[in-house]
């Protein structure tokens, strides 16, 4: 595997685009995931349980995103410590809601990667 295919695929994961092929659409609403790809015939809804370490990326993206802001902001501007576990209480709750589709195309595409015969 080059560099390349491995950060093309990734980029595709991120821009929530078919792995294989990088047709746009797969998703069918907000929480939807299409069956199929409807290109290149991709097949993303796989057996279930599949996506459990979708979960796992999206907790990894938002303890993350909740522990760096904690301390950017204790070290910028020094706020009550009530101020900061109410702010990052809410952006631990209401991020993973909005990257839930990002953290499920990540997943995707780290499948792909990891076993791209294994797909249809």
């Amino acid at each position: 595997m080059t560099l390349k295919r491995f950060l093309t695929v990734l980029l595709r994961g991120l821009r929530l685009r078919c792995p294989r092929c990088g047709a746009p659409g797969i998703f069918d609403g907000f929480w939807t995931l299409r069956r199929f790809c409807r290109v290149c015939g991709l097949r993303f809804e796989r057996e279930q349980g599949y996506f459990i370490g979708a979960i796992y990326i999206n907790y990894f993206a938002t303890v993350s995103i909740a522990i760096a802001g904690y301390f950017i902001l204790e070290y910028w501007f020094q706020p009550a410590l009530s101020t900061q576990l109410l702010l990052w209480g809410v952006v631990a709750v209401l991020f993973p809601v909005g990257f839930f589709r990002t953290s499920k195309s990540m997943w995707l595409a780290l499948g792909h990667l990891l076993s791209p015969d294994d797909e249809n």
